[in-house]
């Protein structure tokens, strides 16, 4: 994209290295006067931050910017380099990122955006508000607005939202010469080249060459000769973001090509992208697991937090009423023999431990390699055989111990009943929400935790006090 910022001259410093500036009110564009608020840091320390940054990672430029008030984050973000400051942007909190461009014009907000990959820009401005982002967009180059809005069309969580579109596309009829001196001259405008991307007079994706393979090749070579025969490997822009990560995963790949129905080449998605997706899908699933929110942080606002979270916290009380209504049902039972109360929940607690680990294996499945109808059988099968096995090897502990504690038989062996059934319904149970949820459509790990304990509590209650009730009060 084209850099419209010109108050630092990247081309004096060295290549990757961030430079910083003293902060002063003239690094701000022109028509843009920084705030007026109460300052929160004194110009003395600011001067400290900016020295501290000198030379920093704009990984490292972030985390710093993210404990700083906001009126100190733009004033940063104006004093260091405008490229450094860009990649600063893209590694904030989503949160962060927002509060900073919506405090700015448009325009000023737009020249942050012209100094970002294209891709990385189209992430930004989804998270605006439609009006901010128009106008942002409006502020742009026109070849830079309509590169980010083709981006922008597609599915954020799709192959086409997470390419980067910035490579190097070479037509076959050039000769490996001619391909090396084109990259030479163009390299500056795009990522970094992990392979060259060779495309016919259609634009369509005919062949894929390393860097390696273009500098072994011979002088004069076309470079339709080196990509003759090879099997393209690549992925629709329209293909979800996890079977993207799941490709580059399988084959090792560094970058992987994305294309249109009719073949054409669109982009690429650069491993960084896929560790970025992976973390992300990683959040998500943990997060839902429990019913948080799928992209919930601590820089989150609490009020939106309560909206997320309250529906399965509302629905978890209900799972709760229906087992609390299964204890009701034996109160006569628990009334004549008190004791039961005392091993009750251990019987649904360590089934909801066992579901859960099956639970955890699935999602972990999903996410990383997908599921194919017969493979899924068979994992729910394997997930049965361990429980039966961990049942009985638990149950033989559980059945010693309460035999010790009671001077009994009857109630350790209603016990250990009670607990084979609700671990192995508990491990079934764990191992088929995901599927049944993906299966509906829905995300395998949303709330799942929360529908396998309700499960597992109004089922070991109900196994352990029925039991009692047919056996030892019978």
């Amino acid at each position: 994209m084209s850099e419209n910022r010109t108050s630092h001259d990247a081309n004096d410093q060295t290549p990757g290295v961030p430079s910083v500036t003293a902060p002063d009110q003239t690094d701000a564009p022109a028509g843009f006067e920084i705030p007026p608020a109460e300052r929160l840091i004194e110009p003395e320390s600011i001067d400290h931050i900016l020295e501290a940054l000198d030379f920093s990672h704009p990984a490292d430029i972030a985390h710093l910017l993210e404990s700083l008030p906001l009126q100190t984050q733009v004033e940063i973000l104006f004093a260091i380099d405008p490229e450094v400051a860009a990649e600063a942007l893209t590694e904030l909190d989503e949160h962060v990122r927002v509060d900073i461009l919506e405090s700015m014009p448009p325009e000023i907000g737009g020249e942050f955006l012209a100094s970002m990959s294209p891709d990385d820009a189209a992430d930004v401005l989804d998270e605006l508000e439609e009006d901010h982002r128009d106008e942002i967009l409006s502020s742009l180059d026109t070849e830079d607005a309509d590169e980010i809005r083709t981006l922008m069309a597609y599915d954020p969580e799709t192959a086409g939202g997470v390419m980067n579109t910035e490579v190097f596309a070479l037509e076959q009829r050039l000769t490996v010469d001619q391909a090396i001196a084109v990259m030479r001259a163009g390299i500056e405008d795009t990522e970094i080249p992990y392979y060259a991307y060779v495309v016919d007079d259609a634009h369509k994706l005919v062949g894929v060459l390393s860097l390696r393979d273009l500098m072994l090749a011979r002088p004069g070579t076309f470079l339709a000769d080196r990509v003759t025969g090879q099997n393209v490997i690549s992925v629709k822009a329209d293909a979800d973001e996890g079977e993207v990560a799941r490709v580059i995963s399988h084959y090792n790949f560094m970058a992987l090509p994305v294309v249109d129905e009719d073949g054409a080449f669109l982009g690429v998605v650069t491993h960084d992208d896929v560790m970025d997706i992976l973390q992300e899908t990683a959040s998500e699933d943990m997060l839902g697991m429990v019913g948080a929110g799928q992209d919930e942080s601590v820089d989150t606002p609490w009020k939106d937090s309560v909206r997320m979270r309250l529906p399965w916290l509302l629905l978890n009380m209900v799972n709760s009423a229906l087992s609390a209504a299964v204890v009701y049902l034996f109160d006569g039972t628990i009334e004549q023999m008190a004791i039961l109360a005392v091993f009750m929940p251990m019987v649904a607690n360590q089934a909801g431990n066992t579901g859960q680990q099956a639970l955890a294996v699935m999602i972990r499945q999903l996410a990383t390699e997908g599921f194919e109808r017969k493979k899924a059988l068979h994992a729910v099968w394997r997930e049965g055989k361990i429980s039966i096995v961990n049942g009985v090897i638990i149950g033989a502990v559980v059945w010693l111990v309460v035999y010790l504690f009671t001077g009994g038989t009857a109630i350790p062996t209603v016990m250990v009943a009670a607990l084979l059934a609700d671990i192995m319904l508990g491990t079934l149970a764990g191992a088929s929400i995901p599927l049944c949820l993906k299966a509906l459509g829905r995300d395998p790990a949303q709330a799942s935790s929360i529908f396998l304990t309700a499960i597992t509590d109004g089922a070991g209650f109900f196994f352990f006090l029925g039991l009692a009730t047919l056996f030892l009060l019978g």
